[in-house]
């Protein structure tokens, strides 16, 4: 692990939050929200209605700015994400998690919660200067980020889609060669 499990955790939704409004967008409805909600993991108030669906919507440009960000431009948008939502770190402890980081009360806006703990997970990103486990998708048609959390940093597209989509196009290119060479 590169990461405590709370930073993977957070990061992992953060990109996922951010990646769902690539090509066709996977965020558009109150299920789909709670979908999101329950796959990463969130606890605490959840709403479940269009205003909570609307507030994550729009935190996916901003989001992307911070994941996308060098270090410097990262440690600035964190240290005002932070700011903002008067965070207050404290270490707590809850359902089956043992002790791991939260800034906001549980009872925080879903969007607040998120942008905390995503600023709160890029914090370790930008202390341990890990910031090149997060780039743009190697597909050249796509713009979906990619969270690197491989021992060897061999992971290149954000989702099996754009991997497939590669292999197939680098299959042809060599079956086509092969065409062209002859027999």
């Amino acid at each position: 692990m590169i990461f405590g499990h709370d930073t993977e955790s957070a990061l992992q939704a953060a990109v996922a939050l951010t990646n769902s409004a690539r090509g066709s967008d996977t965020l558009t409805t109150v299920r789909e929200l709670r979908a999101w909600y329950i796959e990463h993991g969130y606890t605490g108030r959840r709403d479940g209605d269009a205003a909570e669906l609307a507030s994550l919507r729009a935190l996916r440009p901003v989001l992307r700015e911070l994941l996308t960000a060098d270090r410097e431009h990262a440690a600035s948008l964190v240290n005002t994400m932070l700011a903002e939502a008067r965070a207050l770190p404290q270490l707590v402890r809850h359902d089956d998690q043992d002790w791991h980081l939260h800034a906001v009360s549980a009872d925080a806006p879903l969007a607040t919660r998120v942008i905390v703990e995503t600023a709160m997970a890029m914090t370790d990103v930008v202390r341990v200067d890990e910031s090149s486990r997060l780039f743009l998708c190697a597909d050249q048609g796509c713009e979906g980020i990619v969270l690197d959390l491989t021992r060897n940093r061999s992971r290149r597209y954000c989702s099996t889609t754009c991997a497939n989509r590669n292999a197939v196009a680098a299959y042809r290119a060599r079956l086509g060669a092969r065409q062209a060479d002859g027999p």
